[in-house]
């Protein structure tokens, strides 16, 4: 089918995703006052919440090609990212699929091509951001999204960010504007392993940078680099308590879900998994390699959602003040193959993205598709 041709939508209109914030750097603190406060009652700490996939209420796009990365737009509708040629879709609200354009310089090959997309609000045209492979090395640039829903087009590229190095696999490649408004870039090794605890390195790493790709404000180390000694991250999300957590690739043993924090280092390739060493952080949860494979993970309330490549499944973890509560939750087990993204929606909803077209997967009729989920809250 062309890739221009018209779905019909299923399900409720696409809502709005909220805005991302600026990308100033945090106001300094006002100086110290003399007067003594007015002291009241603590606030009441917000509650927790904790959510579950329901049944899938729709199909929204089909017929992708190897697709990795999903962000909804404003009004309805998304961008989707298409790792094997460079090119950026748009879902509109009224559930046709087209081309926004090809991002330039796009080399693909093995796990390397076009991979995570963001988008940053701006007072003139959105800014869509972008990581991908080149000829040499994993690099992101960002290029205004022109024109109007339903018919935007892409501007030229910006490179803000390079010399990540590539290879056949391992090359991360997920990307998103965090709370505080910084870009937030997760790398791989690259089969470099040694790489990740190179402090110089930008690989195995989760980079945090200004919009216009410089070190962040509050970096641990002045550099870009936000935490290290990781194999290969392709998820990243924030709880509703600020707290940020990551999805990463073990090797042969465990795959991780790790609670982040600034200047950590999470051990790969000294460790994999739970290891109880000091100098490194273990993760707050893990799995047989068999059983997750993750990518994307979305959150929302306090429930992280994790999508299994090889598991082919959705993991469920409900989280408590940075812990992981109880045990993790599989759902959709083996019934769309293959899942490379999810995203979690204002509507209570999650999109999720299959990713069975990919040269690993075994595709099936209409691979591969973007679905809705409806979310039910969990008691």
């Amino acid at each position: 089918m062309r890739r221009d041709a018209r779905w019909p939508a299923v399900g409720c209109l696409f809502l709005a995703l909220i805005a991302a914030s600026g990308c100033s750097a945090p106001a300094a603190r006002p100086a110290p006052s003399s007067q003594a406060p007015t002291v009241g009652p603590a606030p009441a700490p917000a509650a927790e919440t904790w959510w579950r996939a329901g049944s899938v209420t729709g199909t929204l796009a089909s017929e992708l090609v190897a697709p990795w990365s999903v962000v909804p737009l404003d009004g309805g509708g998304a961008l989707i990212s298409e790792r094997g040629d460079g090119t950026v879709l748009e879902l509109t609200a009224a559930g046709e699929v087209r081309s926004v354009g090809t991002i330039a310089g796009v080399v693909s090959g093995g796990e390397s091509g076009l991979h995570g997309l963001a988008l940053l609000r701006t007072d003139g045209a959105p800014m869509l951001y972008a990581y991908f492979g080149a000829a040499d090395d994993n690099r992101v640039a960002r290029m205004p999204l022109r024109g109007e829903p339903g018919s935007f087009e892409l501007g030229e590229p910006e490179v803000i960010l390079d010399g990540i190095a590539r290879a056949s696999t391992h090359d991360g490649g997920r990307l998103a504007f965090g709370p505080d408004g910084y870009l937030y870039v997760t790398t791989g090794d690259a089969q470099l392993s040694d790489a990740a605890q190179d402090p110089d390195s930008l690989n195995g790493k989760i980079l945090r940078v200004t919009a216009d790709g410089e070190p962040a404000g509050g970096n641990p180390w002045a550099t870009r680099v936000w935490s290290m000694g990781h194999r290969n991250v392709q998820g990243i999300a924030w709880t509703a308590d600020g707290t940020m957590w990551a999805s990463e690739f073990g090797q042969n043993a465990w795959d991780e879900l790790n609670r982040i924090e600034p200047g950590a280092n999470y051990g790969w390739p000294v460790v994999e998994g739970i290891a109880g060493r000091g100098e490194f952080a273990d993760p707050v949860a893990q799995w047989p390699t068999s059983d997750a494979s993750p990518s994307g993970i979305a959150a929302r309330g306090d429930t992280v959602f994790m999508a299994g490549l090889r598991g082919e499944r959705l993991w469920q973890i409900d989280t408590s003040a940075g812990t992981v509560r109880g045990e993790p939750v599989a759902a959709l087990a083996g019934e769309y193959g293959r899942l490379r993204d999810v995203v979690a929606l204002p509507d209570s909803s999650l999109w999720l993205l299959t990713n069975n077209t990919d040269g690993r997967g075994s595709p099936r009729p209409g691979d591969d598709l973007l679905l809705r989920v409806e979310l039910v809250p969990e008691p």
